[in-house]
């Protein structure tokens, strides 16, 4: 309304002066006249050029203008933003005078305009700009100049144009005729007013708001305007630079390995505090030189309190203010961030230096347990010392344990290495009592066993210095010797007191002893036999123990028996039996079918289970058991057994016959097991079940139903015991087929006990996946819709959103987070792991979900920058990106692999979609042809 008040008003002012001078025009001013029209023709086809020129110009992509880049045009001053503001907050540019401004050469002209409206807020700009341009000591032709320019290109919203117009008489009156003539031509789409003064001029803008070579108040220095805004505009570049910075420090202090030496780690947190040291160095630099601008931006102020700063003043000191608060902010979360890095390498290097102590060294000096009773004894007392120093090493471990586990649960970046080493540390403390005490044990048994030995020694000796000293004369007599076989025989009484140890454990030692060495003696010579190629194989016979009767060894050689002792007991732990074979191909047909006989124990466990759902299922349905059931168990059957009875009744009937089937070619039991693949599917329902029947029983496990059912049954074991087997039954018949392909290496059959533990491996995956699936809350949609399960593991995740305007503060962001993922055949499911509180299945973790990506709209990075064990996952137009880290890089090849997989399957899909697309086009267009 207004802008059309002042065109108005501007038409009549125009009309009233045109009239009074057009009838005053002499003769020869209608010559100078046509002169001035045939200079406008010239002009205007110089700014059809210049018109073109400019539009190639906009057309071409240019990045953000600074100050510093344009300074030499800002210098000239042909046009400025002199911070007034006009109606409704409009930014004024004004156009003071300027002899030589068509001169200018268009890139100039547009570089600083393109400038100037960059510099006001965007509120500021959305209002739209006023522009004053000043020609009152220039011709009608420069006003026509700058006013065509200005049509031709203006990279702002204009408001309103306001043209001081020249002040001589003639030129005045030729700037009101052609303004009016060629007012058209401008195109200026906003009102365009001519002022004949600045007096005019206080009438559209304020006096406060111009600057005093228009007759206003306004203070304004272009110098120190473009000073302070190089200043600003530099800081900016500044704080964005330092803010990279801290990003890249903070990813490399989080991504650095911990090393495994105390001077490898206490170097490394030397180099990280130097870093951080010059990193702090130069953002306190960058703090001092940002307070330095803003005094200087409030140095008008602080000379007159009087004065005020105007508005484009006002958001250069807010520019700043926003700046030095993203500094500090990012400043602070970087020393957050520093201090549990710092906290991390401290714990790491005294964890370091823990490991290299001679803490592993403390029982290495006792590899036997002595050969005489004074060997023995002074092992004792080194123990004595031994245990003595352990006392000291185990509290160290104690508070080191206590240290490094308040570390781990307080920090949830903390890398596995740190808590792997406090587990062994805790396992090392809790063995180190235990094998002091066994090896006291031991020397105790020992020197309990040499004193022994001594007695018996000396027994001897005193028997024979006994019957040495008998006189012979005096035996001949009856007397005599009665008097001498009452000695004897008083003597032999004493020997089962000097015998107080076992003297037989002794003497089946080394009868094993013996034993062993005739077995290697022919096994020896069986061996040298089938060397020399024999026709036919020699199978040497190892003697059993009782067939080997040795005398007892004399008393003065027992100095040997304590190794022998400790050599045999560790070879008859060890399990080993020593069988005479022929060949390795027979012992391995023995293994097979020993393996597969196992099944008779498996139709032992069948009659079990079948004896539990009839001592405990049955009974539920039992009337007379009624009054001791409690109410959750009513109906409850299904779920407290789930498909038990099916799994018995395919065992019984079908799977343990076709086993025994087996028994005569073990190798080629792999085909059972494939053929038989599909049905033993039905392990997978009792594990999905297992969760539901597990809590069941916790709540009604101590009811007197149960009690009474197994006291009937006469089990020593509970139900839970039995509705576990199953479970265990699954897991059993992947160590058989490992076991079954170990001793079936050439066989013909062992293709297919690889297919089938293969087949019964992904059994097992898809169990244990779904387990896990099912475990999932917080997802809106159907999990069915998502395809096929295909992995699902733990991995540290960091989340980048490179949409929009991130804050410094967000940059400073270094811890992942710790999520689980669950790759389905269309989608990737981020959840986050929670432990829940309880015992058994009720202790199954649970996934909160977090977010999805389709897979059909993402992409993958093999190798992520940093470590190995990364890779990156990013949305296909890279606005989010996920970098994922494994616990290992195998896990890494698998899903990088699998993934890979699924990408390169959704591509051939739509190649093939669209090449059916195209046929089935072209096929409708020659039908339509043939028609």
């Amino acid at each position: 309304m207004q802008a059309s008040v002042m065109q108005n008003i501007k038409e009549k002012s125009l009309e009233k002066d045109s009239s009074s001078v057009l009838h005053s025009l002499c003769p020869h001013f209608v010559v100078w006249l046509l002169s001035e029209v045939c200079a406008f023709i010239c002009f205007t086809e110089v700014r059809i050029c210049v018109c073109v020129y400019t539009d190639e110009i906009m057309q071409q992509e240019t990045s953000p203008l600074c100050a510093a880049d344009i300074i030499e045009q800002l210098k000239m001053k042909f046009a400025f933003l002199s911070g007034g503001r006009g109606h409704g907050g409009s930014p004024i540019i004004i156009f003071p005078e300027f002899p030589t401004f068509n001169d200018i050469r268009e890139q100039e002209f547009h570089n600083v305009l393109t400038y100037l409206t960059s510099v006001p807020s965007l509120t500021a700009a959305g209002v739209g700009f006023i522009l004053v341009i000043d020609r009152r000591q220039d011709r009608w032709a420069c006003v026509k100049g700058t006013l065509l320019r200005l049509s031709g290109h203006f990279p702002g919203n204009l408001r309103l144009v306001l043209v001081l117009r020249p002040s001589a008489l003639l030129q005045r009156t030729l700037s009101d005729v052609f303004f009016r003539i060629h007012q058209n031509e401008f195109n200026m789409k906003v009102p365009v007013i001519m002022l004949s003064s600045v007096t005019d001029l206080h009438s559209y803008i304020d006096r406060s708001q111009l600057t005093q070579e228009l007759g206003g108040t306004l203070p304004y220095c272009h110098k120190t305007w473009i000073s302070q805004r190089t200043d600003v505009e530099g800081f900016a570049v500044l704080v964005k630079r330092m803010a990279h910075i801290l990003q890249v420090l903070g990813r490399e202090l989080a991504e650095s390995e911990l090393p495994d030496t105390p001077l490898a780690t206490s170097n490394l947190l030397n180099t990280h505090s130097n870093r951080r040291e010059t990193v702090k160095g130069d953002m306190a630099g960058a703090l001092r030189h940002g307070r330095k601008i803003l005094e200087d931006l409030r140095e008008p102020v602080r000379r007159d309190p009087d004065s005020s700063l105007n508005p484009d003043q006002l958001e250069n000191l807010a520019i700043v203010h926003r700046l030095l608060s993203q500094l500090n902010e990012s400043l602070t979360a970087f020393d957050e961030f520093w201090l549990l890095h710092q906290n991390k390498l401290d714990k790491c290097l005294q964890l370091r230096r823990f490991e290299h102590n001679e803490a592993n060294d403390s029982l290495t000096a006792f590899p036997h347990v002595g050969m005489s009773p004074t060997h023995t004894e002074r092992l004792l007392r080194e123990l004595a010392y031994q245990e003595e120093k352990a006392s000291g090493l185990l509290d160290r471990m104690k508070a080191l344990v206590v240290e490094s586990s308040a570390l781990t649960d307080g920090c949830e970046y903390m890398d596995d290495t740190v808590r792997i080493k406090c587990a062994e540390l805790q396992k090392a403390r809790e063995k180190l009592p235990q094998d002091l005490k066994a090896r006291r044990a031991l020397l105790l048994q020992a020197m309990e066993l040499h004193q022994g030995l001594q007695s018996l020694v000396k027994w001897c000796e005193d028997g024979i210095y006994l019957v040495a000293s008998q006189p012979l004369d005096k035996c001949q007599t009856q007397e005599g010797a009665e008097s001498a076989l009452q000695d004897l025989e008083g003597y032999l009484e004493t020997a089962n007191e000097k015998l107080w140890w076992d003297m037989e454990a002794v003497q089946r030692v080394l009868e094993k002893k013996i034993m062993v060495q005739e077995m290697f003696e022919k096994r020896r010579v069986s061996l040298k036999k089938l060397a020399a190629k024999q026709t036919r194989p020699v199978q040497p016979v190892a003697p059993t123990p009782e067939a080997i009767k040795s005398p007892l060894s004399s008393p003065g050689q027992y100095t040997g028996v304590l190794h022998q002792v400790s050599t045999l007991e560790s070879f008859t732990r060890s399990g080993c039996s020593i069988t005479a074979a022929v060949s390795e191909e027979e012992e391995n047909l023995s293994v097979l079918r020993r393996l597969v006989r196992v099944n008779g124990h498996w139709q032992y466990e069948v009659n079990v289970g079948e004896c539990v759902l009839q001592g405990y299922a049955a009974e539920m349905d039992n009337p007379a058991m009624s009054a001791l059931m409690p109410a959750a168990l009513n109906n409850k059957k299904d779920v407290l057994f789930g498909n038990m009875q099916e799994i018995l009744h395919f065992h019984k009937t079908i799977f343990l016959r076709q086993l025994e089937s087996y028994a005569d070619s073990p190798e080629l039991v792999g085909r059972c097991f494939l053929e038989r693949m599909g049905d033993l599917r039905i392990y997978e329902k009792y594990c999905h079940n297992k969760p539901r029947s597990e809590s069941l029983w916790r709540q009604c496990s101590d009811c007197a139903f149960f009690q009474e059912c197994q006291k009937k049954l006469e089990h020593k074991l509970g139900l839970d015991s039995y509705l576990l087997k199953p479970v265990q039954r699954i897991t059993k018949y992947q160590l058989l087929l490992k076991e079954l392909i170990k001793y079936s290496k050439g066989c013909e059959g062992s293709v297919e006990l690889q297919a089938a533990l293969s087949s019964l491996l992904g059994i097992l995956k898809a169990v244990n996946d779904s387990m896990h699936l099912i475990a999932i809350t917080g997802y809106e949609g159907n999990l069915g819709e998502l395809g096929r399960l295909l992995m699902q593991g733990s991995f540290s995740v960091w989340a980048e959103h490179k949409r929009g305007h991130v804050k410094v503060i967000e940059l400073a962001r270094f811890k992942p987070m710790q999520r689980h993922l669950f790759l389905h055949e269309r989608a990737l499911l981020f959840c986050k792991r929670r432990e829940e509180s309880g015992e058994g299945y009720e202790k199954a973790p649970s996934y909160s979900f977090k977010q999805e990506l389709s897979m059909n709209a993402i992409g993958i990075t093999e190798h992520a920058k940093g470590d190995s064990k990364k890779f990156e996952i990013w949305s296909r137009s890279k606005d989010e990106v996920y970098t994922v880290q494994a616990a290992s890089e195998e896990i890494k090849t698998v899903w990088v692999r699998e993934i890979q997989k699924l990408l390169t399957g959704q591509l051939e899909a739509c190649r093939e979609a669209s090449q059916h697309k195209i046929t089935d086009q072209l096929t409708s267009e020659n039908d339509s042809l043939d028609r």
